[in-house]
This record gives structure tokens, sequence and C-alpha cells, in this order.
């Protein structure tokens, strides 16, 4: 069942739905129409109880003024860009620098804050588009986008990336959904499992160094799992620099899971599978309690986790790592699934 009802109004003065679609079993997700993000997902613990697993906000206020990307379409282009600047066949494109003034940032926020158009595929599914224009936040061409969002009765959430330009360009979406399978909390106490042999190392400006790191005998190895605040606080450049976990994983090739994560407490159990090359991992290192979230509890550190699969960071400028880059006319296709369960 899928059902359309108003969410509110932008400070510009535009209309924003939100869609709730609900399963047999009565997991529920709600997408809004503001940065086409998911709002909410209710799913039950072992003992049956619903509860909200994404933090965010529960008003479009709260998405305007307050949003650290909570649950929101991510692009252009997801994560950064280094310097907010990239060739391309000998032009250089200088990017919105919207983080510190130095990076260009998940696309200088376009996407994510821009109201999207919204249709009721069936009964599972919803579709929304968006149509950035040729230059938006320096970037090149004009880009049709399109996300579809379908939760299934096995309890698994999809989420269809499409997008094609008339120009040749860089395209890596995501959402940036922040999960605490307890609803409440922390999340130091979920386990996680990562199925990555490496990740990116970042500079002070969380720029991939350009090295694969292995993360053997690291805080980063996640090959199995453990609970995410276990090495958290280790004595680790990288972990001291970004306040925790804000790094690229390097996903190995599988057919099984990228990442699982399990909360002891409630039972509650989430598979990540993608088609893409990496996975962020980022731990709500930088919230302190002083923005309010859903029911005006405030959001701390640690309140949740993403796990944003993606291209690499700052792939444009880094020649090694996978690419995307994509000619005019040329698909840009991904998907990705939360699958839930108990145990």
């Amino acid at each position: 069942m899928t059902v359309k009802k108003p969410f509110g109004t932008t400070e510009g003065g535009e209309q924003v739905d939100l869609f709730t679609i609900e399963n047999s079993s009565g997991t529920a997700v709600d997408i809004i129409t503001y940065g086409a993000t998911v709002n909410s997902i209710f799913t039950a613990d072992r003992n049956g109880d619903k509860a909200d697993i994404i933090m965010g906000f529960d008003t479009i206020e709260g998405h305007e003024k307050l949003s650290n990307y909570q649950g929101m379409t991510v692009g252009r282009y997801a994560n950064r860009i280094a310097d907010g600047k990239f060739t391309l066949d000998g032009t250089v494109y200088d990017l919105v620098r919207n983080e510190k003034g130095i990076t260009c940032l998940h696309g200088g926020g376009e996407l994510s804050h821009a109201v999207w158009k919204a249709i009721i595929v069936d009964d599972s599914s919803v579709e929304m588009t968006y149509t950035s224009p040729d230059g938006a936040m320096g970037f090149p061409g004009k880009v049709d986008f399109k996300v579809t969002f379908t939760l299934y009765e096995d309890n698994s959430f999809k989420i269809d990336y499409f997008a094609v330009s008339d120009k040749k360009t860089v395209i890596n979406m995501t959402n940036h959904a922040y999960f605490n399978l307890a609803g409440k909390g922390d999340i130091l106490g979920h386990e996680l499992m990562i199925n990555a042999d490496c990740f990116t190392p970042t500079d002070a400006n969380s720029i991939p160094t350009g090295e694969l790191r292995s993360v053997e005998g690291t805080a980063f190895d996640f090959r199995k799992p453990k609970p995410i605040g276990r090495d958290i606080g280790e004595n680790d450049e990288q972990l001291i620099q970004c306040k925790g976990y804000d790094h690229n994983f390097c996903l190995n090739e599988s057919d099984g899971p990228a990442a699982v994560a399990y909360d002891p407490q409630s039972g509650r159990v989430m598979e990540v599978f993608t088609d893409l090359p990496g996975v962020q991992l980022y731990c709500a290192n930088f919230l302190d309690g002083t923005r309010a979230g859903k029911k005006g509890v405030p959001l701390i550190k640690h309140c949740g986790f993403c796990l944003e699969t993606q291209f690499y960071p700052n792939t444009p400028n880094m020649p090694d790592f996978p690419q995307c880059t994509y000619d005019a006319g040329e698909k840009y296709e991904s998907s990705t699934v939360f699958r839930f369960s108990v145990k």
C-alpha cells in the first residue's frame, strides 16, 4: 500500500509531499519530495514492536535549517571533490566549495535540497525525478535524475538510481540515511560487518590520499562483525582527524552483502547490497546534541551510522580509482538494497 499526504511547505513556498509505502507485515517507509529523502523506516524488533530506525526530522523546517543530509538523496557527486575542481577533456570545471570553502561536498547539496516531482508507481513503489540544469554548482551538462524507492514483502527496501546527461560529466549518487537499529541512544553497541579488505585513508580535508590501505590489524577491519564503538576511539590519526569513522571502504566483489549491521538490544538486522565499488561509513561524529531531531530529541554524537554506497571520493581527480564519468546520453544506473530482519 502506498499513500500520499502533504508534509509541509518550504521557505520558498514549494509544497512538499510525503509518501508512505507499507507492506503486509507492517514494515513502512516514509519518503518526502524535499531532497527525495528517506524520512522514516519503521521495522519490528525481535518482540514485534516497531520503531523508526532513521535519525532525522519530522518537519520541513528541520530538513531545511538543521539537516546534515539526514536521509537525503545525494548528488551530482556524492562525497567530496578536492579543491572544488576537476578536469574533463582538458576543461577545468570550478565547482561550489561548500565545505570550509575548500571542497565540493555532495555536489554542493543541490539534489538534497531540491523539491522532486513524484509519482506512485504501484502499491510498493514511488518514483521521484529532478532535472539539474547545465552548469549547476559548476558541473557540466543538463542531467535528468530519477530515483525509485521500492519496499518488498521480504522487508527489502531497494533504491534504484538513474541519470542521463546531455554533456560528458561525472555522476555519483547515494542516500545519506542515518540508521539507528535501536531507534534511540547511540550506535556504538551495534555490531557491523563490512566486506572490504582495504579503505581509502584521507588527508586533513577528508580527501583520499590515493592509497588503498589494508584494514588488516587496524581499527578499520570490519571483515568480521564487531561493535562499532570497539575501536572508534583508538589512537589512529585517521580516526582522530575525523573524530571517528568517516571513510570509504573498498568493497570486495561478492554475491553476498556489502555490509551487515546488527543491534543486539532490539535484534534488528540490516543487510546492505550494492553494485557500487565503495561504501562510506560515517558515525555522526560531528553531531553534538545542539540540534533537535524527531519529537525534539537531541541528535547526539554517534546517534546514527551511515552506509553510503558510492564511487570513491574525489574519483574525477584520482585516475587509479574506479571511474564514474559518463558521456552525453550514456545512462548512469545503480541499485542499493537494505534488507531488514531480526535475530
